[in-house]
């Protein structure tokens, strides 16, 4: 009986050598082939060249027509052709935009979530959606230093995979509550975010100073000044073309 079942086995043998690899290989390229159109679908999916937190001050030092004023500006300027020609000379000809309005250490909402800027339809239809909110902040500090936090946090929530990732922070007055602001930016700079100010002078003419000492960092990070609110549009757009085109980084 050992020696029959010796038989039995000896001539199992060569088929489970011959067969038994090509199992595991289909298997092997399945998974291959499945790999490959995951990571295909998931470049395609999320790769653009910027993702652009855009932060509208709503403290108390910002009057009705003062915020009215910032809002048309920003989308006066997704309106503009020559923001939409920037965004088409990216490499991934793809941004996106995000809106938070923020003023006191505890007092920062998204009002426009993630929105991808491809085209001249996705970038008016990103600007009804800035022109359309309602305000929904209007505290009486200025926490620059809780902006940068939570801006810094909600980028890392991103569904979008950027080259960049810029936090653009629109105030007319200096950090009055939470934590250093300077501790703020260097954190949010430790993560490869870019800080970006633009300052609007009607309140405090040095603001534009205090924004380069303390505020904005990163690489290629700079200051806009806006005189005042009826400067805003202006100023929105120039720095918006300067974040879109990096022309810092050639």
């Amino acid at each position: 009986m050992r020696h029959g079942l010796g038989r039995r086995r000896a001539r199992a043998g060569p088929f489970i050598r011959i067969l038994g690899p090509l199992p595991r290989l289909w298997v092997l390229l399945g998974v291959l082939a499945c790999s490959l159109t995951m990571a295909s679908a998931t470049w395609g999916q999320t790769r653009i060249d910027l993702n652009l937190v855009l932060a509208i001050d709503c403290s108390q030092s910002v009057d009705d027509e003062e915020f009215a004023l910032q809002i048309q500006g920003t989308a006066l300027a997704f309106r503009s052709p020559e923001i939409l020609e920037a965004i088409s000379a990216g490499a991934f000809a793809t941004i996106s935009v995000s809106v938070i309005q923020w003023s006191g250490e505890n007092s920062q909402i998204v009002t426009v979530p993630w929105r991808l800027v491809r085209d001249a339809d996705s970038a008016r239809a990103l600007a009804d959606e800035i022109a359309g909110q309602r305000r929904l902040r209007s505290d009486g500090a200025t926490s620059i230093s809780s902006l940068i936090s939570f801006g810094a946090d909600y980028l890392a929530r991103s569904p979008h995979k950027a080259s960049r990732n810029v936090i653009d922070i629109a105030a007319d007055g200096a950090n009055n509550s939470g934590s250093r602001v300077d501790l703020a930016r260097d954190s949010a700079i430790s993560k490869g975010i870019v800080v970006n100010g633009l300052a609007i002078l009607n309140e405090l003419q040095y603001l534009d100073y205090y924004f380069r000492k303390q505020v904005v960092g990163g690489i290629g990070a700079f200051v806009i000044v806006a005189r005042d609110y009826l400067d805003f549009e202006r100023a929105i757009r120039k720095k918006l073309l300067r974040e879109i085109r990096a022309d810092f980084l050639f």
